[in-house]
C-alpha cells in the first residue's frame, strides 16, 4: 500500500478525473498523506489553457520532484506537451489520468479491506470475489495486509452480483487481489464457474474480469478461454500482469509464471476469441534487471501487442525483499521506462487506429467531459462518444456506433 499526495489544476473535468484517480486509490487500499514530502508518489493533474498556465505546471512539477519518492503527471498538459516535461528533465511519468492508479500500484495486486462489499457506482457494480492472494512477491507490500487468498462461495458471490443487477448495474467488475486463484483456499479453481453463473443471471449486463496473474489463470487458460467464447456479456478482456519478459527477473521478482506461460495464455485467447483485448504490466528498472533483461521486455511487449499497457518505473516498498536490493540508478529507470513507454503509445495507437472504420457494439458506462460518454465495446476499448444529448444517450445505454477515429489510448465513435 502507498501514501499519495494529488494536486489538481484547470477545470471540473480535471478535478472529476482526479476525483476518480482517488476513489481508485482508496478502494485499493492506499491512503493519502499530509503532504508530498510525506507521499511515497506525488500526482499533479495539469492545465495547459495557456503559455503562462505551462510555465506554472512545469515549474510545480519541478518542485514537487525535489519534494516527493516518486511523481505521476497527468492530465492536459501531459497529454498535450508530455514532451515538455520530458525536455525540462523532470523525472515523472508522464500518464494518462486512467493509468496512474496501476503505476500507484507499483505492481502490487489491489487491496481490499475485510469489509469490502459490492459497489454501485452509477451503472458500475463492483463485486470483490475474494481477499488475498496465493503469491509472495519480492516487490510487494500487500500481502502483508491481505494474507492468503480466501474465498466465499460461487453462490455467495452470484446472489451479491445478482443483487448489483436488481440495483441497475449494467457493467459489474470482477475484482479482487487475484481473480485467477479464487477457490484455491478451498483445493480447487471456480473462476470459470462464477463468471459462468454471474453470466446466467437474467439481465441486459456485462461482466469485466479485474486483474488475475498469469501463474493463477494457467492452469484454467483453456476453460476460462471457453467460458469467454460462451458468453457474448463477458467483456473480452484480460488483465494479466507479466511484469518482465526476463526470466531471470521474474525469478528475482519471485513470480510464479515465467515468460513462456504468459504467451501460451496470450495464444489460448487469440486461438479461441476473434477480437479480445490483452492489458498487462510492466515494471522497469527492478534492481536485478540488466540492459539485456531490460530488451527482452521491450521485444515481449512488440511481440504480443498489448491493446491496454501499464509500465511502472520500480520503487522500493518498506518491508519488502526488494527494498534490500542494491537499487538502479534513476537515470537507467528514466531512461528504460521512456524507451518502453514510447513503444507503448505505438502499440496502443495501432489497436485503436485499426479500430477506425469498424462498427461496433457498446456499452455508455458514464459521462465523459462535457457534452461526451464513455463507451466500452465488446473487448472493452473505449469509445468517446461526443455531444451525446443531441443522440439521447447516457450511462447505461447499449447502442452501435461506427468509429471514426482515434486519440492512442481511445477512440471516438458515431452513432448509427
Amino acid at each position: 500500500m502507498a501514501t499519495y499526495h494529488i494536486e489538481t489544476y484547470g477545470c471540473t473535468s480535471n478535478r472529476g478525473e482526479s476525483r476518480e484517480i482517488e476513489r481508485t486509490l482508496r478502494d485499493g487500499g492506499h491512503y493519502p498523506a499530509d503532504g508530498p514530502e510525506d507521499a511515497d508518489v506525488a500526482i499533479l493533474n495539469t492545465c495547459t489553457v495557456v503559455e503562462k498556465t505551462e510555465r506554472n505546471m512545469l515549474r510545480r512539477a519541478q518542485e514537487l520532484e525535489e519534494e516527493t519518492a516518486d511523481l505521476i503527471v497527468t492530465g492536459c498538459m501531459a497529454l498535450a506537451q508530455g514532451e515538455e516535461f520530458r525536455e525540462a528533465d523532470v523525472d515523472a511519468d508522464v500518464l494518462h489520468w486512467d493509468e496512474v492508479p496501476e503505476a500507484v500500484r507499483n505492481g502490487e495486486c489491489p487491496t481490499h479491506t475485510p469489509d469490502t462489499e459490492p459497489v454501485l457506482d452509477g451503472v458500475v457494480g463492483i463485486l470483490p470475489i475474494a481477499r488475498g492472494c496465493m503469491s509472495n512477491c519480492s516487490y510487494c507490500i500487500t500481502k502483508f495486509a491481505t494474507g492468503r487468498v480466501d474465498s466465499p462461495t460461487i453462490e455467495e458471490n452470484v446472489e451479491k452480483a445478482r443483487a448489483l443487477v436488481h440495483a441497475g448495474a449494467k457493467e459489474i467488475r470482477v475484482t479482487g487481489q487475484d481473480t485467477g486463484v479464487y477457490g484455491w483456499d478451498e483445493g480447487d479453481r471456480k473462476l470459470p464457474e462464477l463468471l459462468d453463473r454471474i453470466c446466467d443471471i437474467d439481465g441486459e449486463f456485462r461482466v469485466r474480469l479485474g486483474m488475475a496473474n498469469p501463474g493463477g489463470i494457467h492452469g484454467i487458460h483453456e476453460e476460462l478461454a471457453d467460458v469467454f467464447a460462451e458468453n457474448e456479456k463477458l467483456y473480452d478482456f484480460i488483465h494479466a500482469p507479466v511484469q518482465s519478459g526476463s526470466d531471470e527477473v521474474l525469478e528475482s521478482m519471485r513470480r510464479q509464471h515465467r515468460v513462456e506461460k504468459f504467451k501460451e495464455i496470450v495464444d489460448t485467447f487469440d486461438a479461441k476469441l476473434d477480437h479480445w483485448t490483452l492489458s498487462t504490466d510492466f515494471i522497469v528498472g527492478f534492481p536485478t534487471e540488466t540492459e539485456a533483461d531490460h530488451e527482452q521486455s521491450m521485444e515481449l511487449l512488440a511481440d504480443v501487442r498489448p491493446e491496454k499497457i501499464n509500465v511502472t518505473r520500480f520503487s522500493k516498498r518498506p518491508g519488502t525483499d526488494a527494498a534490500d536490493m542494491k537499487g538502479l540508478g534513476g537515470t537507467v529507470k528514466k531512461e528504460r521506462s521512456k524507451a518502453m513507454s514510447e513503444l507503448k503509445m505505438d502499440v496502443v495507437g495501432e489497436a485503436y487506429e485499426e479500430l477506425v472504420g469498424t462498427t461496433q457494439n457498446v456499452l455508455v458506462v458514464e459521462q465523459g467531459t462535457g457534452d461526451s460518454v464513455k463507451c466500452r465495446d465488446s473487448a472493452y476499448r473505449q469509445i468517446i462518444v461526443q455531444n451525446a444529448p443531441e443522440h439521447d444517450l447516457e450511462p447505461g445505454d447499449f447502442t452501435t456506433v461506427e468509429v471514426t477515429g482515434q486519440n492512442t489510448v481511445y477512440a471516438f465513435g458515431e452513432p448509427v
